[in-house]
C-alpha cells in the first residue's frame, strides 16, 4: 500500500477538483493508487474526467515549423523554466525541429542526426546540458506532410517565434487556394489546443481509455439501481457523448460552440470551391503525462537538516 500523505491529497485535488475529505478516502480506498482513487472519485460523481495530458508537470519547450508541404513538431524537456527562457536552450529547440523535417518521427533517428556545423543531435544536447548546467531531453517528436494543401502550425502563449508550452500542427488535403486552407487551418490548431481532442474520429480513441471509461459509467449507471437493460442504455449514452466531446471532428468548434468540427470544414470546403479533408492533426502540450512531484523547497530544507519530517496523513 502506497503512503498517503498530505501531498498526495493536494496532487489529488488539483487533479479532480474533489474535496479534501473525499480526496483522503478515495485514497484510502484504493491503497493510495492515484489512477484508480481518480476513477473511484468520478464513479461517486465527485470528480470530472481526469485528463493526464491537462496537466502540465514538466518544463521546456515545444517547438513547431512548416517548411512547404510539411511540418515538424518537437518537445525538448528541461528541469527548470529558467532554461526555458535561455536563448541557447531556444535556439537548440528550434534547430531540432527543423531537424525533424527530414527525419521524422523517431527519436533515436533524430538524436543520430547530423547537426548543423558538425557533430550530431546528441552531441549538442550533451554539449548543452554541460554548458547550460541543468539535465535536458528530447521527449518525443511528430512530422505531418500532405500531397496538395496546407499544414499550418499554432502555437498558444509563443515564448518566442514558433515555440512556447502547447504547439499544434494541422493537416489540410485540398485544390482550395492556400489562403483560404491557412485561415482554416489556424482556426482549428486555435480550436485543437484549447479543447484539446484525443482523436480525429471517435472510432480512433484509444480502446484502453474507452474501456477505462465504460468501466466508470457502467458502474455509475449500476448505482441507479434501475433494470439491466436500462443501465446498459445509460452506459451506451454516456459512451456515446465521451465519444463525441473527445474526438476532433465531432467537438462543437470553439468558435461558435455550437458547430461540429466537419461541419465547419465542409462549409470551408463549398466556400472554397473544393473539398477540404482535415487529414490529421498533432497536439503537443509541454510535460503532458509526466508525473512530477510538487516541492515545499522550506520543508526540503527543514529535512535536509533533520528538523522536520514529511508526516503520512492518517
Amino acid at each position: 500500500m502506497a503512503e498517503i500523505t498530505a501531498a498526495t491529497v493536494k496532487e489529488l485535488r488539483e487533479r479532480t477538483g474533489a474535496g479534501m475529505m473525499d480526496c483522503k478516502k478515495a485514497l484510502g480506498e484504493t491503497g493510495g493508487d492515484m489512477e484508480a482513487a481518480i476513477d473511484w472519485l468520478r464513479t461517486k460523481g465527485l470528480a470530472a474526467a481526469a485528463k493526464k495530458a491537462g496537466r502540465t508537470a514538466a518544463e521546456g519547450l515545444v517547438g513547431v515549423t512548416v517548411d512547404g508541404n510539411k511540418g515538424a513538431i518537437v518537445e525538448v524537456n528541461s528541469e527548470t523554466d529558467f532554461v526555458a527562457k535561455n536563448e541557447q536552450f531556444q535556439e537548440f529547440v528550434r534547430t531540432v525541429t527543423a531537424i525533424t523535417l527530414g527525419s521524422g518521427s523517431d527519436i533515436e533517428a533524430l538524436k543520430e542526426a547530423c547537426w548543423p556545423g558538425g557533430g550530431t543531435v546528441e552531441e549538442k544536447l550533451t554539449s548543452n546540458i554541460a554548458t547550460i548546467g541543468e539535465n535536458q531531453a528530447i521527449r518525443r517528436a511528430a512530422s505531418l506532410e500532405v500531397e496538395e494543401g496546407v499544414i499550418t502550425s499554432y502555437v498558444h502563449n509563443a515564448v518566442a517565434p514558433g515555440l512556447g508550452k502547447i504547439g499544434v500542427l494541422v493537416a489540410l488535403e485540398s485544390g482550395a487556394p492556400r489562403d483560404r486552407l491557412d485561415q482554416l487551418g489556424k482556426q482549428l490548431a486555435m480550436h485543437i489546443a484549447a479543447a484539446n481532442p484525443l482523436a480525429l474520429r471517435g472510432e480512433e480513441l484509444d480502446p484502453a481509455l474507452v474501456e477505462r471509461e465504460r468501466a466508470i459509467a457502467r458502474e455509475k449507471a449500476a448505482e441507479s439501481g434501475k433494470p439491466a437493460e436500462i443501465v446498459e442504455k445509460m452506459v451506451e449514452g454516456a459512451m456515446g457523448k465521451f465519444r463525441k466531446e473527445n474526438a476532433l471532428l465531432s467537438q462543437l468548434f470553439v468558435m461558435d460552440n455550437k458547430t461540429k468540427v466537419e461541419d465547419v470544414v465542409a462549409a470551408a470546403g463549398k466556400e472554397a470551391g473544393a473539398p477540404i479533408a482535415l487529414k490529421a492533426y498533432v497536439r503537443f502540450q509541454l510535460g503532458e503525462g509526466i508525473e512530477k512531484k510538487e516541492s515545499d523547497f522550506a520543508a526540503e530544507v527543514a529535512a535536509a537538516a533533520g528538523t522536520q519530517k514529511a508526516e503520512p496523513v492518517s
